[in-house]
């Protein structure tokens, strides 16, 4: 498997001379089978474009395009680049588009064409040329054909949003962009439930079952992308319940499952390249001796497993 990072930023594009070296798009994963030439997207943020712009170039290794794209959640920063990626207006292109089931009367593809409605786009996603397929999942293990399968699970997240566990050939590639961790909302002083209630005892009981249920869900990923947008100072100063994770817990989480590889992923908006420079300098040192080799992600990095 070759996975390439076209964009990494979560929240909203942040171009600028300060996000040049990690990049400003968000978020887009593209992981390409070598030996079934078969390409997986995950997440259509602005990063799509530029992958879509190489899609349709003349040297492009597949012609016509065919791939499949997995949604991990519908919020704008993961859906974004859509109307401007190249290859839905080709009639030759072939999607399959997959996304977790909402149980709300608002399918996938409704919702992705409310996104292209006149209100916001020029152009309706009934008139793209691109045939589509739409595939609304639930919890659960996937044959992808190829020999590739997916194992989804429901994250942390305000809105239904999934983590992918790609796996093909014994190696596995996870994902979990928009999460936090999932805690006790009874306790009157969260992770201190008092002995004589049993309502935040069971909070808590539930809220760490939830948190080792994810671990085993990526327990020895060769690869893991986690949304790691904060520092735990700054997640628990004044962003419980935003749906995104402290670096520090995915790090700590990533160890935990004996996960191989951990990209650190959805980078603030506000985060600089000096600073995630200096965080890759803090975490390089943290994981002397542990197991798991921890990254930044950046956009156009390519790495294979």
């Amino acid at each position: 498997m070759d996975i390439t990072f076209w964009g990494v930023r979560g929240g909203i594009p942040s171009p600028g001379a300060h996000t040049v070296k990690y990049g400003g798009n968000t978020a887009c994963v593209e992981l390409y089978f070598r030996d079934s030439r078969r390409t997986i997207i995950i997440d259509a943020g602005s990063g799509i474009r530029n992958l879509g712009i190489r899609m349709m170039s003349p040297d492009y290794r597949q012609k016509p395009i065919e791939a499949d794209l997995f949604f991990t959640h519908t919020h704008s920063d993961h859906i974004i680049g859509f109307p401007f990626f190249p290859p839905v207006y080709a009639q030759e292109t072939k999607l399959r588009i997959y996304g977790p089931a909402t149980y709300e009367e608002d399918s996938l593809e409704k919702i992705i064409s409310s996104h292209m409605s006149y209100h916001f786009f020029p152009v309706r996603l009934a008139e793209l040329a691109a045939e589509m397929v739409y595939n609304e999942l639930k919890e659960g293990s996937y044959d992808l054909g190829d020999g590739i399968t997916v194992t989804t699970r429901y994250l942390n997240h305000p809105l239904l949003c999934f983590g992918y566990r790609f796996e093909h050939q014994g190696r596995s590639v996870c994902t979990a962009f928009d999460t936090e961790p999932f805690r006790n909302l009874f306790a009157q002083n969260p992770g201190r439930p008092d002995d004589d209630d049993p309502i935040a005892l069971e909070g808590e009981n539930v809220a760490a079952q939830e948190n080792s249920r994810l671990e085993r869900f990526f327990e020895g990923a060769d690869l893991l992308i986690y949304d790691a947008q904060y520092l735990r100072q700054e997640y628990e100063s004044s962003r419980l319940g935003w749906g995104h994770s402290p670096m520090e817990h995915a790090i700590e989480s990533a160890q935990r499952a004996h996960v191989k590889r951990l990209a650190l992923f959805h980078h603030d908006p506000e985060r600089t390249d000096a600073q995630l420079d200096a965080l890759e300098s803090r975490y390089h040192k943290h994981r002397q001796g542990k197991a798991t080799e921890i990254f930044f992600a950046r956009e156009g990095m390519r790495i294979e497993i």
